[in-house]
């Protein structure tokens, strides 16, 4: 117990300070480069999804890795350090194609941290407690980025756009260090893939992808998730430039006070969906967070003041703190007993990437075609479509055994799937 514990313990650690490297610089990517180098919209876009396309290509493959290696822990802390590398070097060569591959590379090693932190975290804390703890690391990952930010916020007026550069050596450094905190020991790698305590991991089993495929839930998750990120993924990206052009001098300032917004809700939401979503279901929670963020969308298009563009920020929080703690939730409900886990995570991961890479691409040209409202527009017409194609067909499935879990047909003498409770 007092094993299980520390992994507990380390894991908050890393949830923390592995937030920094999780998406790499994030809409300070795209702030840095148009007000230290002179990039439009179209640029910016077109670069970051080159990027995306890779994490969006690898994530069923890499996810796959994930489940297939037992160094979980090292696994972790390579992807951070290669994702911070790639940052790192943007300021050595901030042209279009240096500027591509490093996001490329970043890509491949970013795509893996999320779903192995949450395998490790499955299998040090089994099935039954899932729920909760995948709501606390999203609510400490949240907590961690917001501290970043603050820190950014309160240093860019001095130190100015190093700072970024800075502070991702530092958790770096410190999720490297917590990966290697969690006891080895601690964690089933059985459980950690999907399978029940002491389950043959060797066994012949579907591929994720058909694992995908023959759940109708699990498909219908991944298509509505699609639009949900079609309408999120560029969205504080486009705040951010609009804040950075209508006052100039102050967009990583800006930007930061965003996030910042942003995380400050997040952390509660994070943790009350974790702490909820097997009483209150899942559907519920992520139906929120399609509403949330179609108001967003919408209410950007009223003002341009600061106070508030930052205040509908907050509705950032409700939609992204929902959807990261309920998305690995939802994923192992329907792949329980598969072994799939993490790949699962990867190839849902890949449907939802397709609405992120589109996102990045379609909202930069409609910013120089159209104008920000438009595209802020258009992505809220994106989330409503969601919401409504969720709510429709979309079942709970906080009871496993009230849908056909993945559609995985028992192997010949193996019993059918447990109904336990996600």
């Amino acid at each position: 117990m007092r094993q299980e514990q520390r992994a507990e313990r380390a894991l908050d650690a890393l949830s923390f300070f592995v937030s920094d490297a999780r998406y790499g610089l994030g809409a300070f990517l795209g702030v840095y480069l148009m007000t230290e180098h002179g990039w439009d919209a179209g640029s910016i876009g077109a670069a970051l999804s080159i990027g995306g396309l890779t994490g969006l290509v690898s994530q069923a493959p890499l996810g796959a890795l994930v489940d297939a290696v037992r160094a979980k822990r090292a696994l972790i802390a390579g992807a951070v350090v290669v994702v911070t590398a790639t940052c790192i070097a943007i300021p050595f060569a901030p042209q279009f194609w240096p500027v591509a591959l490093a996001g490329l590379v970043g890509a491949l090693a970013g795509v893996t941290i999320g779903p192995t932190l949450a395998a490790i975290s499955l299998g040090v804390v089994g099935p039954e407690r899932f729920a909760r703890r995948a709501g606390r690391n999203e609510s400490l990952f949240h907590l961690g980025d917001g501290m970043l930010s603050l820190m950014i916020l309160v240093t860019a007026p001095f130190l100015g756009s190093p700072m970024l550069f800075w502070s991702m050596g530092l958790t770096a450094l410190a999720s490297v260090v917590a990966a290697a905190m969690v006891p080895g020991r601690a964690i089933d790698h059985e459980v950690a893939r999907g399978l029940p305590p002491g389950d043959v991991a060797h066994a012949v089993r579907p591929s994720a992808w058909r694992v995908l495929l023959a759940s109708r839930p699990l498909l219908i998750f991944a298509g509505c998730g699609a639009l949900f990120h079609l309408a999120n993924a560029s969205m504080l990206g486009l705040v951010s430039q609009k804040l950075a052009l209508a006052h100039v001098g102050q967009g990583i300032t800006l930007t930061a006070a965003s996030a910042i917004a942003a995380q400050s809700v997040m952390v509660p939401v994070a943790a009350l969906a974790g702490m909820r979503a097997d009483r209150w279901g899942r559907k519920p929670l992520l139906m929120a967070a399609f509403l949330a963020l179609a108001l967003r969308a919408v209410l950007y298009t009223l003002s341009d003041n600061i106070v508030w563009t930052i205040g509908v920020q907050l509705l950032d929080g409700v939609g992204a703190g929902l959807i990261g703690a309920l998305f690995p939730v939802v994923v192992a409900d329907l792949t329980r007993g598969s072994g799939h886990f993490a790949a699962a995570q990867g190839v849902v991961g890949t449907v939802h990437g397709v609405g992120g890479v589109l996102s990045a691409a379609l909202s930069g040209q409609l910013v120089v075609m159209a104008g920000y409202d438009t595209a802020f527009l258009a992505l809220a017409a994106f989330a409503a479509l969601g919401a409504v194609l969720f709510w429709l067909f979309m079942p709970e499935t906080r009871d496993v055994a009230a849908i056909a879990t993945a559609g995985v047909e028992p192997e010949p003498g193996r019993p059918a799937l447990s109904p336990e409770r996600g």
